[in-house]
């Protein structure tokens, strides 16, 4: 029930966001395209991602899913949240991150020590939310994980 909640949440709020809260201009590639960048790659380990969970990108959220690949952070709603927590680590703030995190605590105060897990591994990587990842899509994905000392959110 809390999963379904959510998600109703999420496609109501998705397509607003993306129109009045979202700045930047959408990617315009698929899946297909970022596995043409080499297998060590950020864009490849993406479409890989994004294939795997039958996605495709989001026009101006790409930066989501890139964020799911670099913290190695499951699709589930707990996952989903935690992820959020992890970005408001390391020092992101919007809007749509603090509406998740307060529904999602609300709705999951089984897994505040999951949160607080995550928000202890962003606070303690260096700050990668605000990167422009368009440009590092050719970059090896390992290469920026050490660099930001991005570790997993598993």
């Amino acid at each position: 029930m809390r999963e379904i909640l959510l998600e109703i949440v999420y496609e109501w709020s998705k397509i607003p966001y993306q129109k009045w809260f979202k700045k930047n201009k959408p990617w315009n590639t698929t899946a297909s395209q970022l596995l043409q960048y080499p297998k060590n790659s950020l864009g490849f380990h993406l479409g890989r991602f994004l294939l795997q969970h039958n996605f495709s990108p989001q026009p101006k959220l790409e930066n989501h899913d890139v964020f799911h690949v670099l913290t190695n952070t499951g699709i589930t709603v707990p996952a989903e949240i935690s992820m959020q927590y992890y970005l408001m680590g390391n020092g992101k703030r919007s809007l749509y991150m603090f509406m998740v995190i307060t529904i999602g605590t609300l709705l999951y105060p089984d897994k505040l020590k999951l949160f607080i897990q995550a928000f202890n591994k962003g606070k303690q990587a260096f700050a990668f939310h605000q990167l422009d990842y368009q440009k590092l899509l050719n970059q090896s994905l390992d290469t920026i994980r050490t660099t930001f000392l991005i570790q997993s959110n598993q």
